[in-house]
Order: C-alpha cells, then structure tokens, then sequence
C-alpha cells in the first residue's frame, strides 16, 4: 500500500495529529510522559514567584531540562533585570509645565526689544559709515577709500591675468537672447560701408588704415563665451572673428627696446598699452598689452552667426570675455599702441582701470 499523502495541516515528521504535548517531547527527548511530568511539577515548585523583578529557574535545572519543556515566564530571556518604579522616575521626569499666557508674553516683548535695538545699531552703524565716507576727500572723482578698493580690484586682475586663464566656453545651444545695452559713441551720422580702421603706434613707425577685408584675412576664430556686465546682469553669445594676437602679428607694435618686435617670444618688450576708440571720439578705452594678446581677445565682426548689427558694434567690435562688458568697445574706429596708460570712458566714471573679473 502506498503511504498516504500528508495535507498542509498533517503533524511534521509523522506524529499523530492528537498525541498530547508530554507523548510529542518524549520522542524528541527519549523520556517517559511520567518523567516529563515530573519534571515540570519540580520545575514550576522552584520557579522564582513570577510577581518578583525576575523570573529565573535555578541554573543546574535549566540546564537539566530540554527547552522545549519550560514554560515560556521561565525562560532565560526572563532573568534580564526589570526596572522599578523608581527607575522609571528617577530616568525620565515628567516634562516641564507648559508656559503660561504671561510667560510667553514676557518672553516675546525680551525678543522684540532685543530685536529692536540690534536693527537700531545696524542703521546708525550704516548711516555713520556712509557719513565716512561721503565726506572723505575725492581721488579721480570718488572718496579715496573707494579709489583704493578699486585700484586693488585691478592690481588683483592684473595679477590673475594669464594666457592659460581662460573664461569659460558654452555649447552653442546655450545661446542667450540679444540684448542690446550701450549706445556711447554710436552716432545715427555712420556709413559702414565707407568705415576704416586706423592703427597707430606700429614697428614701421607710419599709421595703417585698414579695411573690414584686411581683418577678415586674418584666421576665423569662433567661441561661445559669457558677457558680463558691470550692472550685474550677462548673457552667453557667439562670437566670430580675429584674435587680437593675430592682428598684432601681422601689424606688430614698436618695442621699448627698439629692436624688432617678437610678439611671441618677447611680448613684455612691445609697448606696454593699447588704445582704442569710436570714429566719433565718443567712446574710448584702454587696455594692456597683456589683457590684448589674451588668446580670447578678439576683433569681431559677426554675433551668433550673423554680421554684427549697428547696435552691437558693426563692423568691428572687441570682445575680451575675461573683463566687464565696459571693455567691449563697439564700433572701433583706431587702435594705438601707446608707451603711457591710454584714456578709458569708465574709469573717469571712477571705475576699475582694468575691469577684470
């Protein structure tokens, strides 16, 4: 005959469905079920009183006895130590009353008054330093603590001015809207296509005029950089044109030496400034040389894939993505290499000669 199948509800390991607890533990444990009895009535006889702070069974019959036979309040875990009252409350006070009404009152007018005399300190710290300052003797048009902060301003850029340091590049995709700001030295009485470049201060020792073709000869550079402007706001362009270091090459400035320019090899023997201004005088700044052959100085001549229009600058611009947008001169009408600091339209505003950033 086959043995019959087990159902999900049968006894384990063949033991009958209705044995009693005493038959099931001796045939795990090899005893009698008059043994076990036994045994459980000497057990429960030296229990500790379950009403105690623990519940322990004496070691050597714990020991003696097989687990599965102690009831469950005797079972090692019980012989843990149970706090008392007194622990209870000597570990976790009762929390504090909450405030009254009148104490939280108390406390918000302490806040508030506080609260009052600090803002009151901060004004009158403000309103005495600007009084400082507002009467403080003027240097090139500004109170001379503010003319030292900005003269450390450029000492700080022109330090931190290097070739290898260079304004990050965008995707094209980054492109920002146009925004046009600046009109100084944009006269309406401008015909582009009679526009000429003059240069000034060259090796050869004779002034240049130079057409829109002569720089477009130049090699074609291209980069996506961020304008930065001096009242806080930038966008990202594209811009396309010259590098000034090319320019410079091909129209060398003299030297302070004499000797022949070498714009590669010996750039600290070139004169040390460069000028550059509108046709109409209007708008004019000053650079150094160093700031001029930035690898990402650049004579342009197209703005996001266009030819530049009026109001940015047409038909040449600078662009130096390492100074505010004040340097960006539009609409350059000469460029001269100088031995002395050229004039610069801001800064005889009062702003940073060298406006880095």
């Amino acid at each position: 005959m086959k043995p019959e199948s087990q159902s999900e509800n049968s006894a384990p390991n063949g033991m009958a469905q209705h044995e009693s607890a005493p038959e099931i533990v001796a045939k795990t444990t090899r005893q009698t079920p008059d043994e076990i009895a036994a045994n459980a009535e000497g057990m429960n006889a030296e229990t500790v009183n379950t009403k105690t702070a623990a519940m322990t069974l004496p070691a050597a019959k714990v020991a003696a006895l097989p687990v599965a036979t102690l009831p469950v309040a005797t079972l090692p875990v019980a012989t843990l130590p149970v706090a008392t009252t007194d622990d209870v409350i000597t570990r976790s006070p009762l929390p504090a009353s909450p405030l009254s009404d009148q104490d939280v009152e108390r406390q918000m007018r302490r806040m508030s008054r506080r609260s009052f005399l600090s803002g009151a300190l901060a004004v009158g710290a403000a309103y005495g330093g600007w009084r400082w300052l507002a009467t403080r003797r003027l240097e090139n048009g500004i109170p001379w603590p503010l003319r030292r902060s900005l003269d450390n301003n450029g000492e700080f850029a022109q330090d931190f001015n290097s070739s290898t340091r260079l304004a990050p590049t965008f995707p094209i995709s980054h492109i920002s809207e146009e925004r046009t700001n600046g009109d100084i030295g944009l006269g309406d009485d401008f015909d582009v296509a009679s526009w000429n470049l003059n240069v000034a201060g060259l090796a050869s020792g004779e002034p240049l005029m130079l057409t829109l073709k002569d720089i477009k000869k130049l090699p074609r550079v291209e980069m996506t950089t961020e304008l930065k402007c001096i009242e806080g706001w930038s966008i990202i362009v594209n811009w396309a044109g010259a590098r000034f270091a090319d320019f410079a090459a091909k129209y060398p400035p003299a030297t302070q030496s004499g000797d022949a320019p070498n714009i590669k090899n010996r750039p600290q023997d070139l004169l040390p400034y460069v000028g550059l201004t509108t046709p109409d005088g209007g708008y004019y700044v000053g650079m150094d040389m160093q700031s001029a052959l930035h690898p990402q100085t650049l004579l342009c001549y197209e703005m996001n894939g266009k030819p530049l229009t009026s109001e940015h600058g047409a038909p040449l611009r600078l662009v130096t993505p390492v100074k505010y947008g004040i340097k960006h001169i539009k609409r350059i009408g000469s460029i001269e290499y100088a031995t002395n600091r050229p004039a610069d339209y801001w800064a005889e505003q009062g702003y940073d000669w060298y406006a880095g950033h």
